[in-house]
């Protein structure tokens, strides 16, 4: 009987170890479940004014920023007022994420503001929302933002990318001296920013991207620049995106930032299948 008891105790254990050390199993269950049942239009925005629990607020507001219907007028006030005086980081990463979706080009001063933040999610947010937004503007913050040598590399990655729609000479210098930084990703992201400008290929070669700007004349410099699409998430569909085959997810698409010719605010209606089903 002692036998029997010490070997149901030992399976018990290996039992609980194999689900501690399988959290994605859990994480594939709970997000099927939220498939099956994802919350509602009308759960998302309470969620997102619920002041009483900051993940509310934060998940409610991811919600919406990643809704087909998230531009309504009133939801971006409140990425607005979120954005600037939300005082939980994540709620406020959260909301500078969804006015980078669907913001104005009056939007990009308070965007940049975000970049100054102590918090990495609300820079990293930030930088990200910026490549969305075309300002001029912004593009001085945001090259300074890129040569502090204190900023993490994830940030510098993403303002390398959005400074690729800024074709003038202090993004171009700020691009260069940026190809002497030491992580690899970082100077990767600063070359195809500085193609798009360019229309030129001169590799990671500080000496050779300067000589050919000195012996540019200023009116050719970027007469070959490249259109400018923010870029977007993909991914390839998992198990469980097949097994639940009426909401498989449609990734948004790159596109041109709002504020370049040609562009305007952005519709919330347009495409339906541009971005992610609503789901926590």
């Amino acid at each position: 009987m002692g036998t029997s008891r010490c070997i149901a105790a030992a399976c018990a254990c290996s039992a609980l170890s194999c689900l501690w050390g399988c959290d994605t199993i859990g994480s594939d269950f709970r997000s099927m479940g939220d498939a099956l049942m994802p919350p509602s239009p009308q759960e998302a925005a309470q969620w997102a004014v619920d002041t009483t629990d900051p993940e509310n607020m934060r998940r409610g507001v991811a919600l919406l920023g990643n809704s087909t219907f998230g531009g309504v007028d009133a939801y971006v006030k409140l990425y607005r007022f979120y954005a600037e005086d939300m005082k939980d980081p994540l709620v406020q990463a959260a909301a500078i994420s969804a006015l980078g979706r669907f913001g104005r080009v009056e939007d990009a001063p308070l965007l940049a503001k975000g970049l100054m933040s102590p918090f990495k999610p609300v820079r990293l947010a930030s930088a990200i929302a910026l490549q969305r937004i075309h300002c001029p503007a912004v593009a001085e913050p945001m090259w300074k933002r890129l040569l502090d040598e204190n900023e993490e590399p994830e940030v510098r990655i993403e303002l390398a990318i959005g400074l690729g729609q800024y074709a003038q000479d202090d993004v171009f210098q700020a691009l260069v001296t940026s190809l002497d930084e030491s992580e690899l990703a970082v100077n990767l992201a600063t070359l195809d920013s500085l193609r798009a400008i360019t229309g030129n290929d001169l590799g990671l070669s500080r000496v050779r991207w300067l000589a050919w700007h000195a012996a540019t004349p200023p009116a050719e410099r970027f007469r070959s620049q490249n259109s400018y699409l923010f870029p977007t998430y993909q991914r390839h569909l998992g198990f469980w995106d097949y097994v639940v085959f009426w909401d498989i997810p449609h990734w948004e698409t790159p596109g041109l930032p709002v504020g370049i010719a040609g562009t305007g605010a952005r519709s919330t209606h347009d495409d339906p299948t541009a971005v992610p089903p609503l789901r926590p």
